[in-house]
């Protein structure tokens, strides 16, 4: 847990926001878990999510482990900085969230039954922190990448809404916006809890289910 500075929960400003750099960070090709790429271009008939739901860790192993799902990457997203350090998305002047990049195969698993995932994996009421876990990079957020995508994500927001109120919870806080630019997190962040089993994220939810009307078998293990 790091040491709460309130400066970090304030989304910076481009003014305020770090330069960056014009090169990307250096990755290894190759998903530590599945062995499927994680560079483009990607197998003809496979789509894209982009996902923020807190420490991208365990939020990038909910996602692999779900049937149908391809591969996945850990990146900054949303923010100003190009090609931004983790170290620079910690320190809240990029602007930029922790996020998760599903590649996934919809004729599998559909981009409904991944939000269903992702509101139950996470509490997206806490605005700028997940539970121990504060700053910027923390926020829960849906990057979409085509109409088809907004509608889903704004309709499921609204059930989980009703379900999250229904159980005496708070109002959901999570931004759904096209889906920015993508910058792969470090090496040693790709699929994290793989390599370090010992490894500890902090992601949980809140323990109200997303309505039933999801297939129970499209959703991850929890």
């Amino acid at each position: 847990m790091r040491i709460f500075d309130d400066r970090k929960s304030r989304m910076p400003t481009p003014e305020e926001s770090l330069p960056g750099r014009e090169a990307p960070l250096s990755i290894t090709d190759r998903h530590f878990v599945t062995g499927a790429p994680l560079l483009p271009p990607f197998p003809d008939g496979l789509s894209l999510a982009l996902f923020g739901l807190g420490c991208f860790w365990g939020a990038e192993r909910t996602f692999w482990e779900a049937p149908g799902v391809w591969s996945t990457a850990v990146g900054y997203a949303a923010g100003f900085t190009p090609n931004p350090t983790y170290e620079e998305v910690c320190g809240g002047r990029t602007g930029h969230n922790e996020v998760v990049r599903v590649v996934f195969d919809p004729r599998e698993i559909p981009f409904e039954a991944l939000l269903a995932i992702f509101w139950e994996a996470h509490d997206p009421t806490q605005g700028m922190r997940q539970g121990n876990d504060r700053g910027t990079q923390y926020r829960s957020g849906i990057y979409v990448h085509d109409d088809i995508q907004r509608a889903a994500a704004e309709a499921t927001r609204a059930a989980y809404q009703a379900a999250l109120l229904a159980a005496g919870r708070g109002t959901i806080t999570t931004e759904i916006l096209d889906a920015p630019d993508f910058y792969y997190a470090e090496d040693y962040h790709q699929q994290y809890l793989a390599k370090n089993p010992r490894g500890y994220c902090g992601l949980g939810g809140t323990g109200v289910g997303f309505p039933s009307s999801t297939p129970p078998e499209s959703r991850s293990r929890m």
